[in-house]
């Protein structure tokens, strides 16, 4: 494993300037007021009134922003290394695409770009970065759970169509109804007043289908979700306390060295 070189003095400083606390704040401050700015927009009156302002501001922003990809790329040990994590990958299209954009003048689709730059959010504060990385590695597992539930959504949509399909042919009268019917069950969105209550009067025994259904379908695979979600949160949690630990025994490593290093040149001096 090839041993890597010690950075730059200045790259060190770079390094401890764009991880400080006060320039990551400031960052979130600007994409907060981002966010003000393009919830402004929205206000037609507001925005035709002072068209000159939002598009100046958006302009300072974009290129604060920009110095920002500079400085953390600048900071990093090779470019490599920067893209090497995905959310610098993410706050990179995001700064160039509103540049591309902006010389293009896509009122629109700028805009929305305008929208997107508040995810950034995400990126700059650790513990939502943290959050979505989590999320990200619980998709493998989600991918069994969501077959699980279109099984037993298939099953149900089937039963009930078989069932109601006469009674209550506007939420049970083919297949998709079934299924979309079932969504709006599994929400727990007025399942109960809507669409059971109807039924019931018809057939009271249909209880049992919907009290079984939200059994399985809201409790049981909601659970599973849950679950897989919080088990993910805690070894995205176990992992990063590991590269920290491991990041503080490499610098008392390198303390030691140092010390020894100094030591040997003393005596090497006294001799």
């Amino acid at each position: 494993m090839r041993k890597q070189k010690n950075l730059p003095v200045w790259k060190q400083k770079l390094g401890q300037l764009v991880e400080s606390r006060w320039f990551t704040s400031s960052i979130i401050i600007l994409i907060m007021i981002n966010a003000i700015i393009v919830g402004m927009e929205t206000y037609p009156n507001l925005y035709s009134e002072y068209t000159s302002f939002f598009w100046t501001t958006d302009k300072i922003l974009l290129w604060i922003f920009t110095v920002e990809i500079a400085l953390r790329l600048l900071a990093a040990p090779t470019i490599r290394d920067f893209f090497k994590n995905s959310w610098n990958w993410f706050d990179f299209i995001i700064v160039a695409a509103g540049h591309i954009f902006m010389g293009a003048h896509f009122v629109t689709v700028l805009r929305i770009l305008r929208v997107l730059r508040v995810f950034r959010a995400i990126s700059v504060i650790p513990s939502l970065r943290k959050l979505v990385d989590a999320l990200v590695m619980t998709i493998p597992a989600l991918g069994n759970i969501m077959l699980l539930m279109s099984i037993i959504f298939y099953i149900f949509a089937v039963i009930g169509t078989m069932l109601f399909q006469q009674v209550s042919p506007e939420y049970f009268g083919n297949l998709q109804l079934s299924l979309l019917t079932l969504f709006q069950v599994v929400t727990l969105e007025s399942w109960a007043s809507e669409v059971m209550r109807p039924i019931f009067h018809i057939l009271p025994w249909s209880w049992i289908y919907f009290v079984a259904f939200v059994l399985v379908g809201t409790f049981v695979v909601f659970n599973l979700f849950i679950g897989v979600i919080v088990n993910n949160v805690d070894k995205a949690d176990s992992a990063e306390d590991e590269v920290e630990n491991t990041h503080e025994e490499v610098v008392e490593l390198r303390k030691e060295v140092q010390e020894l290093k100094q030591l040997i040149e003393k005596k090497l001096i006294d001799n």
